[in-house]
């Protein structure tokens, strides 16, 4: 992992457009190719970022950036949607790189542990036909709750949040890129399973080609049945 706090500005340009002025703040390059940019605010949410598969191109200014202050340019682009994060460097104040090695992942606990093991032993839940291969299945940046497969025998990988946000879409996408590239798995379709998904989440999760499913926690516990319910 590196990490540079440097004072610049930041332009994001594809799907949307976005301009960060001019001032100091953390830029975050991880071994996975995705790049953050933190102020020191926001808590653990990013600024703007750019999600892998991409590729970082540092360059040194022409004359006219030159002139307007900039010593260095990073541009991030994604490979598939051709994005593009344009960092605008005016100072490097710290730069430094971490070797971090592989993370074990989260180890959950309370509900979001509960949920897990009650879906594994409901995979039905997910649509008829699926069928449990595992849960905590290992990958290389950490385990996905559940690999199960479909009715059709394809690989399915579940991740489960009590509540999804974007941040759970982001860390399934990573689990599917890397678990597409294994010809044992591939193809691997994805499931976001949670108590509450959030709007946003959801529609990230959907333009992905992610499916998502709202997971009745009593229900799943067999002290609430939903038939009976007047509201």
């Amino acid at each position: 992992m590196r990490l540079v706090i440097a004072k610049c500005s930041v332009d994001y340009a594809g799907r949307l457009q976005a301009h960060l002025p001019l001032a100091t703040r953390l830029l975050v390059v991880k071994a996975d190719g995705s790049v953050l940019v933190h102020s020191d605010s926001l808590s653990y949410k990013p600024l703007n970022w750019m999600s892998p598969p991409c590729t970082l191109q540092s360059s040194e200014p022409d004359d006219e950036q030159r002139e307007a202050g900039i010593v260095e340019t990073w541009r991030v682009t994604h490979t598939k949607t051709a994005d593009t994060l344009v960092v605008s460097i005016y100072e490097i104040l710290h730069d430094s790189d971490h070797e971090l090695g592989i993370d074990p992942g989260l180890q959950k606990d309370g509900v979001e542990a509960h949920l897990q093991k009650l879906l594994a032993e409901q995979i039905e839940v997910l649509g008829e036909g699926h069928r449990l291969i595992r849960r905590e299945y290992m990958t290389a940046i950490g385990p996905v709750d559940i690999l199960a497969t479909d009715a059709a025998g394809a690989s399915v990988a579940v991740e489960i949040k009590r509540r999804g946000d974007i941040d759970g879409v982001e860390q399934l996408t990573r689990y599917l890129e890397l678990m597409n590239r294994d010809p044992r798995l591939a193809p691997v379709a994805g499931v976001f399973a949670a108590q509450e998904i959030k709007p946003q989440a959801r529609t990230l999760a959907e333009d992905r080609g992610i499916r998502c499913v709202v997971l009745d926690y009593d229900a799943m516990r067999g002290i609430d049945d939903s038939h009976t319910r007047l509201f």
